[in-house]
Parts: structure tokens; sequence; C-alpha cells
């Protein structure tokens, strides 16, 4: 399994997968998500190198997007499972799907990317999935 925890397994009428998809999008959507998703723009314009690494917050060689809004907000990234979304999820303020879907994006989507590649395809997933602000 991922480390997201997504799985292929669905039944026959994909009402599971569509009720998750509505979770993930309200995640994203909301007041937090939206938060959440500006803070990742900007953190990950922040990094020295534009590079992800995938299935751990930081290495050696750097960070993956949530690593990354960790690293900016100063957090003890050693200290943090990165397969426990839901402490994640508690540890950034953000609803679980959110977290799940970052993981999902970052390390699956981006499975054969480069580092280069995967921070670009994470700036741009980000950047669409940011409403205009409202005043």
């Amino acid at each position: 399994m991922s480390r997201s925890g997504y799985s292929y397994d669905c039944d026959d009428e994909g009402y599971p997968l569509a009720l998750w998809r509505g979770a993930v999008a309200s995640s994203l959507r909301g007041r937090r998500g939206q938060a959440f998703l500006r803070e990742l723009i900007a953190a990950l314009d922040a990094l020295p190198e534009k590079k992800l690494i995938r299935d751990e917050l930081r290495t050696p060689a750097g960070v993956c997007a949530l690593g990354a809004v960790g690293a900016a907000r100063g957090l003890d990234l050693e200290a943090l499972d990165p397969h426990d979304y839901d402490g994640l999820a508690r540890t950034f303020g953000v609803a679980a799907p959110l977290v799940r879907e970052l993981e999902h994006v970052n390390d699956e989507r981006a499975e054969r990317a480069t580092d280069a590649a995967r921070w670009e395809l994470l700036r741009s997933w980000a950047q669409e999935n940011l409403r205009p602000e409202t005043p």
C-alpha cells in the first residue's frame, strides 16, 4: 500500500470511490484547505532547489510537498510519521483526505518523475486547486 493509504479496490457501483472523491474535493475547497494550498505554494516557491522527494517527509536529498510546508513551519519532520495521515492532518490543521490526496499526488502521480518534475507537478496541482480569494 502507498503512503497515502489509497487502494484501487472499489465496488462495482463506484460509490465508495465517489464518496471519497467528494471528501477530497470538500477538504480542498474549504477554508482550511485553501489556506493550506496557499501555504504549500509559498513553501514550494521558497525551496532553494525546486525539487521534491517521494515516500518520506524529509531525507538528506530533500523534502516532499508536505515536508516543504512542515519545514517552512519549523516542524521537527523526523518526529512525524509520514504514514499517519490522521496525525499529519492534526499537525497541519487540515482534513485527512487532503493529506492523503497530497501524498498520492506527490508519490504516485509523479512516481516516475524526476525530483524537479515532481516539484512542477505539485506546484501546478496546488495552483489548479486554489480558488480566487474573495473579499
